[in-house]
């Protein structure tokens, strides 16, 4: 394993994580005797797995069901200063009950502390003004950190990129987890900003929210060639070294094994990813337009800014996934989030915008013309039955 320096934090973390989300039985708190024992057998060596290969970073969060639960029958039998523990729990506006939330994830982790504690979803102002008022959720972590139950305090985020540097440049935060990968790269100001205040920078679900890298279109396992998409995508993000660590949400000990295959090409990262990046950027070229993929999103509005708040940025963005490399499934996956996924994946589907007006928000986009035509089509291409997030399942 390879390991970075986690910004001010000081921990030396390894560039891989062991992501909770995917091994947990439920996404409900329910009884421990409800869990099946094979399927925390699976846990328990999903874990041994990533602690033989390096990956001490172990991450979960309160809002991950029994995933808490689950890890502590196992963290407890590891030398604890061995561990990288970290958990998330979600701003309140009574910042009680965001401590009591934490209370019940140390309970159930069996630990006496967190090395990392993120306010998980700082994804608006709102929640962002529950985090940092006085009294809010922040002065609750700083307590926790005093009374030596929390080391280190950080935010995880799906929010606007300006959301995202507004809580860093506070400088009340140790380091962020969000969503920045080779098909996103909106979030890369944010990095630098996390960098500018020694921020540990931890990326969140590379392979699944960074394209379904696990099941890709065979178009883009051509283009991605001799890599796999995956390990594309992980040494492209990790070839920036202001990135520390990538999570990898694996369901089984063997899901970290293709990861693990990037780790020898880091070193020669400069000479493996240039073609692939051309031939990536030629296909889009070649499918799009060389106009509209170097300017397809200048200047379009928010979701606050259009009518119905259509989210206009993020449909055009999964056409041309769709459309350029055949990402099909996964742009029907995150369109189908619309309308349903509240403040973490904000905005509504294109689903009615022949009846709305765009010219006025549309009025600064050098593509106003053609943008609504796209809207429609996307639609037509992407719109299937809703979709929840995993959380809410």
């Amino acid at each position: 394993m390879l390991y970075r320096r986690f910004g001010r934090t000081e921990l030396q973390m390894p560039v891989f994580s062991c992501g909770g989300m995917r091994y947990q039985y439920k996404w409900q708190d329910i009884p421990q005797w409800q869990i099946p024992r094979a399927q925390q057998e699976n846990l328990e060596a999903t874990i041994r797995r990533a602690i033989d290969v390096g990956m001490n970073h172990i991450e979960t969060a309160r809002g991950y069901g029994s995933s808490e639960m689950q890890l502590g029958r196992i963290l407890p039998r590891f030398p604890r200063k061995e561990l990288i523990v970290q958990t998330k729990v979600s701003p309140q506006a009574d910042a009680r009950e965001f401590k009591r939330d934490f209370e019940k994830s140390l309970r159930n982790l069996r630990l006496d502390y967190v090395d990392l504690l993120g306010l998980h979803g700082i994804n608006n102002a709102e929640i962002l003004d529950y985090s940092i008022r006085p009294g809010g959720c922040l002065d609750v972590a700083r307590k926790l950190q005093e009374q030596g139950k929390v080391r280190f305090i950080g935010f995880s985020t799906h929010g606007p990129t300006d959301i995202i540097i507004q809580t860093i440049n506070t400088n009340e935060f140790d380091y962020v987890n969000l969503h920045w990968y080779y098909i996103n790269q909106v979030n890369w100001a944010a990095i630098e900003a996390a960098n500018r205040h020694d921020m540990g920078v931890f990326i969140i679900s590379p392979s699944d929210k960074g394209g379904k890298l696990y099941d890709p279109p065979q178009k883009l396992v051509n283009l991605c060639a001799p890599l796999s998409p995956m390990v594309f995508n992980d040494l492209f993000c990790l070839s920036h070294s202001q990135v520390h660590t990538l999570s990898l949400g694996a369901a089984k000990p063997q899901d970290f094994d293709e990861h693990l295959k990037t780790l020898e090409l880091l070193d020669n990262a400069s000479d493996i990813l240039p073609p692939i990046l051309t031939r990536l950027q030629a296909e889009a070229i070649a499918t799009l337009g060389e106009d509209w993929v170097k300017t397809w999103h200048i200047n379009l509005p928010t979701i606050e800014e259009t009518p119905n708040q259509v989210n206009i940025p993020v449909i055009l963005w999964l056409w041309n996934l769709a459309s350029a490399y055949d990402m099909l499934d996964y742009a029907k996956m995150r369109y189908n989030l619309l309308g349903n996924g509240s403040h973490w994946f904000p905005g509504n589907k294109a689903d009615h915008v022949n009846e709305l007006d765009l010219r006025s928000c549309l009025n600064r986009s050098p593509h106003a013309d053609k943008i609504p035509t796209l809207l429609t089509q996307a639609h037509q291409i992407l719109a299937s039955e809703a979709v929840q997030r995993l959380s809410q399942s």
